[in-house]
């Protein structure tokens, strides 16, 4: 059965229409980020999807490997193609791409073998964003 992680489980964001097809999600703490339709430079809600999916794989990855070794570099792509088909607009398999390399010596030897393992857990058990695509997750939408 499922359970909240904790008291402060709950993660929510509210969304206001700042344009003709443009928004501005805020959240809790007062971070906001702008999206649009994809006539602009702002990331379009699918993107910004790929970019949590990636991120939060990022932030995992980070904290894993990190700790033994400071990465020479550290870049993460996520893609893949949205679909229509008989089950409407999604998209179809994503692939989330890690490119992370060590410094030379024993950190950075012990980080490169932590490396698969560290992806390996954020897929499967850490990343709840790629975790909650991964999984069948209601979604319910109201109007007030």
């Amino acid at each position: 059965m499922a359970r909240p992680m904790a008291d402060d489980a709950l993660r929510s964001v509210s969304l206001t229409r700042t344009g003709p097809l443009t928004f501005q999600a805020t959240n809790d703490r007062g971070g906001t980020v702008t999206m649009s339709s994809g006539g602009t430079e702002e990331f379009t809600p699918v993107e910004l999807l790929l970019a949590a999916m990636a991120g939060c794989s990022a932030v995992d990855i980070d904290l894993l490997t990190t700790r033994l070794a400071e990465p020479e570099s550290f870049a993460l792509s996520a893609a893949g193609e949205k679909l229509r088909d008989e089950d409407g607009n999604h998209m179809g398999p994503i692939t989330i791409t890690v490119s992370v390399t060590f410094p030379e010596g024993a950190g950075g030897d012990a980080a490169r073998e932590r490396l698969p393992d560290a992806v390996a857990k954020s897929r499967d058990r850490l990343c709840t964003v790629s975790r909650t695509v991964q999984l069948p997750t209601p979604v319910t939408y109201r109007t007030d």
